[in-house]
């Protein structure tokens, strides 16, 4: 019998998901927006607010959903698995309480400290905003500001990087904030390794299956200068690990993702563990409770084994399969409206050719294209005040990945800004470097 899915979420982590559905199940999707890559590959695309969990229950029950997956992180704080669950249809994302690890901070760091979780930074938590400007003051060393709920990858502000301590409480001060976890600036390279995990089962039968490494680039300009994003674009390899990376390294991040999901016997869907490769090893950024975005691009479309069996295999209680990728790069670069992110301008009518952008690739390459951020009307395709698209390119080496997303990039049209260097030789052999020089 084939498979109904309900996927919740219009962007292009969710259009990658529904690429990786569609072709083994009946695809529906809902979203507040028209996301024109998901309405092509689904039955029915319906305008629905995300974190709407009534409504969405009832789109699932309408078309007979036989299992959900949840996109952004907005549904999930607001319990729409948990509504989708009760109402008997499977949800591969965690409900509003195991979601915390990603929505609350502070109850992330608790939680790190409370089960023994390897790689917690120092911090504290404050609810007093004057006590942590004089906190501030009293670190002997740099800190990560990080407001405790969800800011689209763009509420935190480090010191002695992004700002200076002294901007740093202007922040606190301007931004009223409830509360705030003041954490110690992790320095190296950061990488993500999303796990897919089924609830209540054991690592040993196939609870949990991690992804290749990939590295998002979060900082809004070329040379990772400027204010934080939602990420305007990241990178995998060919092997599970990254270039500035050994295998230990990504064990390493694996045996962290073991750690917290052994600690959470409810939790289910994907957990995105954020490291930093430090001097002293392997350290937690952050947890996400679902796929990243754009890192959902790098591994979805390599990823070899139907991702309709993790989810099959995860709502009846089965071991998950093991995950065969294929063994080539990819690299993801997203166009952005101008002023992303600070003051970005919206409802600007683009065009997208998507026939030039999949004539890219030659040989063993791929070129593809995944809307995001992006409204599409009766007369045509308008920007938000978020990324618009991506384009991944794949290839059996970062170079060669990247040069196709350039192309496919140049094919789609312009009028949106990209960061270019993204994957490029210069950019990558700097982090290799930098690792090198830490590890002295």
């Amino acid at each position: 019998m084939s498979e109904t899915v309900l996927l919740v979420g219009g962007g292009g982590r969710e259009h990658a998901i529904a690429r990786a559905v569609a072709p083994d199940a009946d695809l529906y999707a809902c979203a507040s927006n028209r996301n024109p890559g998901i309405a092509a590959l689904a039955e029915e695309m319906r305008a629905i607010d995300e974190r709407s969990g009534e409504a969405i229950v009832a789109f699932a029950e309408d078309v007979d959903a036989t299992l959900a997956v949840i996109g952004p992180e907005s549904a999930l704080a607001a319990g729409v698995a948990d509504a989708l669950d009760d109402a008997g249809v499977y949800t591969f994302g965690p409900g509003a309480d195991a979601a915390r690890i990603e929505t609350d901070k502070a109850y992330q760091r608790r939680f790190m400290v409370e089960e023994g979780i390897p790689g917690c930074p120092d911090f504290e938590t404050f609810d007093d905003m004057a006590a942590a400007c004089d906190y501030i003051d009293a670190y002997d060393g740099d800190l990560a500001v990080k407001p405790v709920g969800l800011t689209g990858g763009k509420g935190v502000r480090v010191t002695g990087d992004q700002v200076t301590k002294a901007e740093a409480k202007d922040y606190l001060r301007e931004a009223d904030y409830d509360r705030v976890v003041l954490e110690e600036r992790l320095v190296g390279e950061e990488f993500t390794v999303q796990a897919f995990v089924a609830s209540e089962g054991r690592r040993d039968a196939g609870r949990l299956r991690t992804t290749p490494a990939v590295q998002d680039h979060k900082r809004a300009y070329e040379g990772d200068e400027g204010p934080n994003t939602g990420g305007m674009g990241s990178y995998s390899d060919a092997t599970s690990t990254l270039p500035f990376m050994d295998e230990a390294d990504y064990e390493a991040a694996v045996e962290i993702l073991e750690a917290t999901v052994d600690a959470l016997p409810e939790y289910k869907g994907v957990l995105y563990g954020q490291f930093m490769l430090t001097a002293d090893g392997v350290r937690v950024v952050e947890f996400n409770a679902r796929f990243g975005d754009p890192e959902a691009m790098n591994t979805l479309p390599v990823l070899e084994t139907p991702f309709i069996d993790v989810l099959t295999a995860a709502r009846d209680g089965d071991p998950l399969p093991e995950l065969d990728f294929d063994p080539r790069a990819t690299v993801c670069k997203y166009a952005v409206p101008a002023g992303y992110p600070t003051e970005p301008e919206s409802g600007a009518l683009i065009e997208v050719d998507e026939e030039s952008v999949a004539r890219v690739a030659e040989g063993e390459g791929d070129a593809l294209l995944f809307y995001a951020s992006v409204d599409a009307r009766d007369d045509g395709l308008y920007t938000t005040t978020s990324r618009a698209f991506a384009v991944v390119g794949i290839d059996g080496t970062i170079a060669d990945a990247e040069a196709i997303a350039e192309d496919a990039l140049a094919a789609a049209g312009d009028g949106l800004r990209i960061r270019h260097d993204i994957g490029k030789s210069d950019l990558v052999q700097r982090r290799i470097d930098h690792v090198a020089r830490l590890r002295e």
